[in-house]
């Protein structure tokens, strides 16, 4: 059984009470932690041979996955910032490994693809991302692994706007 992340006031050094949050049973924390633990790792992969972060991978990731999407389609499927997304796609139409467009029926929007060096970077990272969660998931057995997406889908649900 695991302990609650909030433990009963305590008297600080000066005489006031407060909560104290236990930071490793915190869910978010762990989360968090747990996630920038991973990317850190699959960053060193493609960071050093390609240059690009991970907001960059993340951006080149989506539009391999869903192309024609604006940046603020990547920055919503992503849950990352705007702006920290607005930054990426800068940098990667810099290095012309997406290109803009704009879209069909509304010209006032632009539209995100990879481009032929984008898709050439996203093909050869691909399976080294795989390769990486691979790795990551071995600890657990093929029924742990399953109960874990599962788990994942379910905690996610609810937070999906």
């Amino acid at each position: 059984m695991t302990r609650p992340a909030v433990s009963e006031p305590a008297a600080d050094h000066e005489g006031h009470a407060h909560r104290s949050l236990d930071l490793e049973q915190f869910l978010p924390y762990r989360l968090s932690v747990l996630t920038n633990r991973i990317s850190r790792g699959l960053a060193d992969i493609y960071s050093e041979r390609f240059g690009i972060s991970v907001t960059e991978w993340r951006v080149i990731a989506v539009l391999g996955r869903y192309p024609g999407l604006s940046a603020n389609g990547v920055a919503e499927r992503t849950a990352m910032d705007k702006v920290a997304v607005s930054r990426a796609v800068a940098r990667l139409l810099e290095r012309a490994l997406i290109e803009r467009e704009m879209h069909d029926s509304d010209r006032r929007r632009s539209v995100l693809e990879l481009s032929e060096a984008g898709h050439a970077v996203y093909d050869v990272i691909v399976p080294l991302a795989l390769e990486y969660q691979r790795s990551v998931l071995a600890p657990l057995d093929e029924a742990e692994r399953a109960t874990f997406a599962a788990m994942m889908a379910k905690l996610e649900a609810p937070l999906k706007e």
